[in-house]
């Protein structure tokens, strides 16, 4: 729970858990906290391995605060047993929907926003883990910022077996993020500078205000880097992200990911050359020079394109090998 103040109901709130006291009060009185909302939604766009699914959706079930909601959208995966499996669990927080078509990533995420009802949600990956205080802490961070617009968690990465491991590019990322005391409210020019110079947030794991991504929406000609792009439309606009250290959620790494197979063939860094050039007019136009200089330089960026091409190489990818070069040297 919560630290709130005790005060006493006076008219029915959806913002407010109300709960029996601890037998203090001798007149049986109920105490009532005041959250920053009652239920989280926990958005999952499901399109992927059976075995990573299970346990993703079991990770959910097993949160130390049971104020959750899973919303389940199925993007027509040719395998209905991931379905039948998690609507066998009899769970009335577990909510599953199946598309009538295939959506693709983009459609899908704002397939899952429409269908939010909190106040808060995490689009979480369908291969990742909650560990079991995410709700909890994700809850207290809300109610000591109430303003943020994203809040980022501390993450652990996990392989394919969901063993903890550290690769040189989340090593990377560690070493870019912010250094200060955390929680961390980061906003403006500072912000999006960071982000550019290299992206260390983990978009699985984040915790979204609803509102503020139904604002923006996610782009459909992207289908890596399309977190990115919204984070840098919302702190344009004033937005903020509270940066958090305390471990709490699994970002699992592995072959079979969009994010792994689009950075070997050079998909991904075509998107991000995209944004990079995008960001660096926009950033540039509000006046925020370094944002833009870091923009157009995306160095590190450009060092993971130059670990992919060994890769590129050894598979004879052509078409890769000339995205990736570009990238690097262009």
């Amino acid at each position: 729970m919560l630290d709130a103040a005790e005060c006493w109901p006076t008219s029915a709130d959806p913002n407010v858990d109300v709960r029996p006291t601890d037998g203090a009060d001798s007149g049986g009185r109920l105490r009532v906290c005041y959250r920053t909302w009652v239920t989280l939604d926990i958005l999952m766009p499901f399109y992927g391995r059976f075995d990573h699914f299970q346990a993703a959706v079991r990770s959910v079930i097993a949160q130390s605060d049971p104020e959750w909601r899973l919303v389940i959208v199925d993007d027509v995966y040719p395998d209905t047993a991931p379905g039948e499996w998690v609507q066998s669990i009899g769970d009335a927080r577990i909510v599953y929907i199946r598309n009538e078509r295939n959506l693709g990533v983009s459609g899908n995420f704002d397939r899952c926003i429409e269908l939010a009802t909190a106040e808060r949600c995490v689009l979480m990956g369908c291969d990742d883990e909650l560990l079991p205080g995410y709700v909890a802490r994700i809850a207290e961070i809300a109610a000591h910022f109430p303003d943020a617009d994203l809040i980022q968690p501390g993450v652990e990465v996990i392989d394919g077996d969901g063993v903890v491991v550290r690769p040189l590019g989340d090593r990377v990322k560690a070493w870019l993020r912010p250094k200060a005391p955390q929680p961390l409210q980061l906003a403006g020019e500072e912000l999006t500078s960071s982000l550019l110079r290299g992206n260390w947030a983990y978009f699985p794991s984040v915790c979204w205000r609803v509102a503020t991504v139904r604002r923006f929406g996610f782009r459909r000609d992207l289908q890596v880097v399309q977190d990115l792009a919204l984070m840098m439309e919302i702190f344009r606009g004033g937005g903020t992200l509270v940066l958090d250290d305390v471990p709490v959620f699994r970002y699992r790494r592995h072959g079979g990911s969009v994010s792994s197979y689009t950075a070997v063939d050079g998909r991904r860094f075509q998107q991000e050359r995209t944004v990079f050039a995008e960001e660096a007019e926009r950033q540039a136009s509000l006046g925020w020079r370094k944002a833009a200089r870091v923009s157009r330089a995306h160095l590190t960026s450009r060092l993971n394109a130059l670990l992919q091409l060994p890769k590129a190489v050894l598979a004879r990818d052509g078409a890769g090998i000339r995205v990736l070069a570009r990238h690097t040297f262009g």
